[in-house]
């Protein structure tokens, strides 16, 4: 992988000198690099296993959060859409710093602020992933239809081919799945989200100023989001007061949290395997008995 870096740098128009180049903790799925030039440091992602959208899906929701204006994001250099058989890059800014103080707190308040962003339909307009998996996101009018078939219906599938839903699973989560208007609500301003914000989704840049990373965007329910940061851990408890003092969770929101988080928790039963199943029948038990 080390070797395309320098085909990458000539696409970006750097052609300085190649100064360091190490391997970086990156996550499960991608090959991650920091690349020093004459020019300047850089974060440089690869994958030779991955669809042709696969970054260009995660630079466009970076270049999405850029836009509100409300919560830092790397910046985006460069991405590829390879073609079968060949690796494909995202190239970003490098960014380093150590969390302060007051990084949880600044978390909460520019993650409430970007909440604040809206549009007039629920999703994204374009696929994108979460985790390793495909994530369709066509438009919808209605968040309960968006959640019903683009969220839980497609983890239904994904888990029914794979062998990780089957039986009384499987029958609750369809029962579920159909019942839906008892438990979600009619957001009827969707909001701005990052989408797979657990703790090592968040970084601090200079000055302890925190930086998201890793997006699989869409617009949707905040609750959404805040129930994913309370599945994992991670998120200090500065984080939640700052977010509620500029955007106040709604009534519904402790009853709502398990059947956000079972969307997640899906999604590691259908990557990881049944670790996740007792988890996912727990959920699926609160709701449908």
């Amino acid at each position: 992988m080390k070797r395309e870096i320098n085909r990458v740098l000539h696409n970006l128009r750097d052609d300085s000198e190649v100064e360091k180049i190490r391997s970086v903790s990156g996550g499960d799925i991608n090959e991650a690099f920091y690349v020093r030039t004459g020019s300047r440091e850089y974060f440089i992602k690869g994958n030779r296993n991955v669809p042709p959208h696969f970054f260009k899906a995660e630079a466009a929701g970076l270049q999405m959060i850029q836009k509100s204006n409300t919560i830092a994001v790397p910046d985006v250099f460069y991405y590829d859409e390879p073609q079968s058989n060949e690796p494909g890059f995202l190239v970003l800014e490098w960014i380093e710093g150590r969390k302060k103080s007051d990084t949880g707190q600044k978390l909460g308040t520019n993650l409430a602020l970007m909440h604040q962003h809206t549009s007039n339909a629920h999703g994204f307009g374009e696929p994108t992933f979460v985790g390793e998996l495909d994530q369709p996101n066509d438009w919808q009018n209605s968040w309960i239809e968006y959640y019903r078939n683009f969220r839980l219906r497609n983890q239904l599938q994904i888990g029914v081919e794979n062998g990780n839903i089957k039986g009384k699973r499987k029958q609750q989560l369809e029962m579920l799945i159909q019942q839906l208007e008892r438990w979600v609500p009619d957001v009827s301003s969707p909001s701005l989200l990052h989408g797979d914000l657990w703790g090592g989704n968040y970084i601090a840049g200079p000055e302890g100023e925190p930086y998201l990373i890793d997006p699989s965007v869409l617009y949707g329910d905040p609750s959404f989001e805040i129930a994913f940061t309370e599945l994992f851990g991670g998120f200090p408890e500065e984080f939640y007061d700052a977010y509620q003092e500029v955007s106040p969770l709604p009534e519904y929101y402790e009853e709502i949290k398990p059947l956000y988080q079972l969307f997640y928790l899906l999604v590691h039963l259908n990557i990881f395997g049944e670790s996740y199943g007792p988890s996912v029948d727990r959920i699926l038990h609160h709701y449908i008995t």
